[in-house]
C-alpha cells in the first residue's frame, strides 16, 4: 500500500455508528421513494363518474332521483375541488362515491320507466279482455248437407 494514501483516509467508523449510518441512509431512502410514489391524479375516475352523471341524467335521473343527482353533482364538484387542490385521495374517494350515486339515480330512473311500461301493457291487455268480453259472440253456423 501506499502510505501517502492511507494518512487522508479518515479512521474507520464504530461498527455500531455504521450500521446506525446504514439504516438512516435505508430509511431515507424509502421515505424518498414513498414520497415520489405519491397518489396518481384521479383523472380516470372523474371521467367515468361524470360520464355516469351523463348517462343518468339522459335516462331521466333528475326527475327519478333527483336527491341522488344532486349528491352526484355535489360529490363531483368537491373531487374536482379536491383534485385542483391536488388532494388525489380525496378527489378519487369523492369521484367514486359521485360515480355509485349517478349510478343509483340511473337505475332509480330506468326502473320507473319499466314499471310505467309495464303498468302500460297491463292497461292495454285489460282493455282487450274487456273488448272481447263486450262483443256478441257469434253462433257458428253449421252448413247443412245436401
Amino acid at each position: 500500500m501506499n502510505p501517502s494514501l492511507d494518512d487522508t483516509r479518515s479512521p474507520p467508523l464504530p461498527p455500531d455508528l455504521t450500521a446506525l449510518g446504514r439504516a438512516a441512509l435505508l430509511l431515507a431512502a424509502t421515505l424518498a421513494l414513498a414520497a415520489c410514489a405519491g397518489t396518481p391524479a384521479p383523472s380516470a375516475q372523474l371521467a367515468v363518474s361524470t360520464a355516469a352523471l351523463t348517462s343518468a341524467a339522459a335516462a331521466g335521473g333528475g326527475e327519478a332521483a333527483p336527491l341522488e343527482m344532486r349528491l352526484a353533482r355535489d360529490k363531483l364538484a368537491r373531487a374536482n375541488l379536491a383534485m385542483a387542490a391536488k388532494d388525489y385521495d380525496v378527489a378519487r374517494s369523492l369521484a367514486e362515491e359521485a360515480e355509485v350515486d349517478a349510478q343509483l339515480a340511473g337505475v332509480k330512473a330506468r326502473s320507473g320507466q319499466s314499471a310505467k311500461a309495464a303498468a302500460e301493457v297491463q292497461d292495454a291487455s285489460r282493455a282487450l279482455r274487456e273488448e272481447m268480453n263486450r262483443q256478441p259472440q257469434q253462433p257458428q253456423t253449421t252448413k247443412a248437407a245436401p
